[in-house]
């Protein structure tokens, strides 16, 4: 009822041009329908390929007024006030002509009453007429809404397949309904029947599908990306500080437990040396929590005209809250928000609208913002408040070596217990996590040129071979682990 309360109170106010983005179509025009007597003015409706029809009952399109220029100027030459919805306009709205006919109806609205409504998926307005225009938002359907169209699909397959029950329990129900969220009716409705009709149920399996659907009916120009390959804690060796602290957030942030006064968490941010896991580790609590991860890359946020970077990362940041419950991965984020005064502020403005951002934001999105370069981050983002905790992965220890050895080895279809798992520890000693993978991933390649079986001899001479990163960058690292000693968590 509140859609229709406020669209009531817009027509009363006297707005002679509306402007509606949606894809719900038949949505605007039935609650346009539904005001009936109390708007008292007759309702058309007008689309390219039909013409003018007046919505009530006994009348027939004019095929006359379906060329938009006629359209307006029989609108603008009647003298009895309607309403009239035009479908997909935008497309006319770039002819001059078409824009003075609309400029002409608005400026008569005093003496005609006439009510242009425009709906479109997208509607750019003309500066000429944006004056006289106001936005229109249907509203999302609630949670209660939600459940109620996801049970009416429930039975519906029920009554198709002879009475069978849809096989699910109370917590995948309020799943379901919690990931529906912040999509309009008629796509909870389709996403609701997908997640049933394959096999009469509503199971963990049904919700990553759902969310990259959801995902993908809210794409914005390739500026955030969903990540589909989400890693589980099982697959992340050591961190077992991290993993500690999240596990005992993960039902607050779910929603699962409530404690008066406690909020859900921001997010942490991952310094550490490259190649240690922070990136996997962002993926490994998105797949650990269930829940989306969304990918921000600041390179694809830049745009040449002022203003607009931040208005694409104002964009995304939206977008991610209606993805909620989700992660947020913001990698290398000190190349996005770096204030060195090279770029014309840009950079200032952009870390201004994420501050703001995060000391605003009352979704459930949690950011895990990795970065290498410490001298880079401006010290606003570094202070808490702005995320809940600073953790530093650094090069791993002998325990997370031979646990990352054994994670590779496995994952590559060979036994860890036919390698001397013990030697091949010491002898990767600094090598970071992606040095161990790599070390493994050469082997393979060698053995297989020589037509030799992989064995801990093959694998000692690779890693005899490689230069790790802690001896080619020694300077660096040390002064990186020492920055970290006393300003930030061992994720370790």
């Amino acid at each position: 009822m509140s859609d229709i309360r406020d669209l009531e109170i817009l027509l009363a106010s006297q707005v002679p041009i509306i402007v509606v983005e949606t894809f719900e179509e038949r949505r605007v025009a039935a609650l346009f329908q539904s005001l009936g007597q109390r708007v008292r003015r007759p309702l058309f409706k007008w689309a390219v390929t039909e013409g003018l029809l007046r919505l009530a009952d006994g009348f027939t399109p004019q095929m006359h007024a379906r060329e938009p220029t006629e359209l307006l100027a029989q609108i603008r030459a009647t003298k009895d006030p309607g309403i009239y919805l035009l479908a997909d306009f935008h497309p006319y709205l770039d002819d001059p002509v078409h824009v003075r006919l609309l400029k002409d109806i608005a400026l008569g609205f005093q003496e005609l009453g006439h009510t242009v409504v425009l709906i479109s998926h997208a509607l750019k307005v003309p500066a000429e007429i944006e004056r006289y225009c106001a936005r229109f938002k249907l509203s999302l359907p609630g949670a209660e809404q939600i459940r109620h169209i996801v049970l009416s699909e429930a039975q519906e397959w029920s009554r198709r397949n002879k009475g069978q029950n849809v096989r699910t329990n109370r917590k995948m129900l309020d799943r379901l309904t919690e990931n529906l969220r912040g999509l309009p009716e008629a796509d909870v409705r389709r996403l609701a029947r997908g997640a049933i009709e394959d096999d009469g149920a509503i199971t963990e399996e049904d919700l990553p599908a759902v969310m990259r659907t959801k995902f993908q009916l809210l794409g914005k120009d390739g500026i955030l990306s969903y990540e589909y390959d989400t890693a589980r804690f099982a697959d992340v060796g050591g961190l077992a500080q991290l993993k500690k602290w999240l596990k005992i957030r993960e039902d607050v942030f779910s929603g699962a437990l409530t404690i008066p006064g406690l909020d859900p968490p921001k997010g942490i941010l991952l310094l550490g040396v490259q190649g240690c896991g922070k990136s996997l580790a962002a993926k490994a609590v998105s797949g650990s929590w269930g829940v989306p991860l969304l990918r921000l890359d600041f390179g694809t946020l830049y745009n040449k005209y002022h203003g607009e970077t931040e208005r694409n990362l104002r964009e995304s940041l939206t977008q991610a809250e209606v993805m909620e419950p989700c992660v947020l991965w913001i990698d290398e984020i000190e190349r996005g928000v770096a204030t060195d005064g090279g770029d014309s502020g840009t950079s200032r403005r952009l870390l201004g609208t994420l501050l703001t951002w995060m000391a605003e934001n009352q979704k459930r999105v949690f950011i895990v913002a990795t970065a290498n370069e410490i001298d880079a981050l401006p010290p606003e983002l570094m202070r808490k408040g702005r995320l809940d905790e600073i953790f530093f992965v650094d090069l791993p220890d002998a325990e997370t070596r031979n646990a990352v050895l054994n994670i590779h080895l496995k994952k590559r279809g060979l036994d860890p217990t036919q390698f001397d798992i013990e030697a091949l520890t010491a002898a990767c000693d600094g090598f970071s996590g992606s040095e161990i993978e790599q070390a493994i991933v050469s082997t393979l390649y060698t053995c297989h040129a020589r037509q030799k079986t992989v064995n801990t001899e093959y694998l000692l001479e690779e890693i005899a071979g490689t230069r790790a990163l802690s001896i080619v960058m020694a300077e660096r690292i040390a002064a990186l682990r020492a920055w970290a000693t006393d300003r930030t968590v061992p994720a370790n």
